[in-house]
């Protein structure tokens, strides 16, 4: 015999139970992120880093077209997308970042944000094959080398790029 079926719940129901689940979401894994993103900025605003970083990281960022404290938001972005995007529009609202800096770090940031946690989610979780963890690791930061690059080579062919 088979069991009965779960009774369907109406628009109302699924509504509120997706209302509750955004909302939770929203508390619970986004605003920390948004909150973490704010104070590692001022953290490193505050006791000279971010200049520091900004030095040390010059060269490599400029490749992309970028300043060197924009690599702080690809760090945010490795724990959370939220902090990297939220760390991004930090450092374009202090001046530090231009308008088409922040567009070329934009899909860097979804591509390969919140990295740890999936991959703790799940690559560690459903056990893969430990020899490959490298791989799956490095996969999402060479797309995000590559967003970047594309995405000044289409700004640059716009017209856009500084």
């Amino acid at each position: 015999m088979n069991a009965p079926a779960a009774p369907q719940k109406n628009i109302i129901e699924v509504f509120m139970a997706g209302a509750k689940d955004g909302y939770t979401m929203g508390t619970t894994l986004i605003a920390p992120a948004l909150v973490m993103s704010y104070v590692l900025i001022q953290f490193l605003d505050t006791t000279g880093i971010m200049k520091l970083l900004g030095e040390l990281l010059s060269p490599a960022m400029a490749i992309f077209g970028l300043p060197g404290e924009a690599a702080v938001a690809l760090i945010a972005a490795f724990f959370a997308k939220a902090a990297g995007c939220a760390t991004t529009a930090s450092l374009y609202a202090k001046g530090v970042l231009t308008a088409t800096q922040a567009t070329i770090l934009f899909p860097a940031c979804i591509t390969m944000g919140t990295l740890i946690g999936h991959f703790a989610r799940v690559v560690l979780v459903t056990q893969t094959n430990k020899r490959w963890h490298g791989l799956m690791f490095c996969v999402p930061v060479v797309d995000a080398i590559i967003a970047m690059f594309l995405t000044r080579l289409i700004l640059t062919l716009m017209g856009g790029a500084e």
